[in-house]
């Protein structure tokens, strides 16, 4: 996909230039755990996650403040593990917790959904988040997604706690 801004966002493919930035919100205490990863303990583990998850790959983005030039979060689509069907992605996101309750998440959101609906050879998007993760539900519920199910005790995260997961369509008219 390509790279867009929204208001008050660019979003733009990430560059082995933006660790710091990840690093700083990667280690916030609260940013992981509510997706499943543990935050960050040094830059070098940003780097070495940066190259696995976010570096080169077409439809992932840093979430970059307008007004400022800082990246304070990431978000895109990747193939959805639970659904064997190749016109389907999973969006996942991640945001500085400095940055929540102003409405960003469901403005790059929104953005990519529609970026995604013309751009790419899909019909439907998925999404998921921890049931104790109302931030990520209410982002999913201001995009149009619709609640699937409850995947009772699906994951464990890396601390060794397992949660249900909550999922979340939605159907592209294309």
């Amino acid at each position: 996909m390509k790279e867009t801004a929204t208001e008050r966002l660019l979003l733009r493919h990430i560059t082995e230039n933006d660790a710091e930035d990840i690093y700083e919100y990667g280690r916030e205490p609260n940013v992981g755990p509510n997706a499943g990863w543990k935050p960050h303990d040094s830059i070098e583990e940003t780097r070495r996650i940066m190259s696995e998850v976010f570096i080169g790959k077409a439809n992932v983005f840093g979430m970059v403040l307008k007004d400022s030039g800082k990246m304070i979060g990431s978000i895109g689509f990747m193939p959805d593990p639970k659904r064997n069907n190749t016109k389907s992605l999973l969006l996942g996101y991640a945001m500085s917790e400095k940055h929540w309750g102003r409405g960003l998440m469901t403005e790059a959101a929104r953005c990519l959904i529609s970026n995604a609906s013309l751009e790419l050879p899909i019909n439907l998007i998925s999404c998921t988040c921890y049931s104790f993760n109302d931030r990520s539900r209410r982002v999913m519920l201001k995009c149009g997604f619709e609640y699937e199910g409850c995947l009772r005790q699906c994951e464990q995260r890396y601390d060794g706690k397992i949660f249900d997961v909550e999922c979340y369509s939605l159907l592209l008219k294309k």
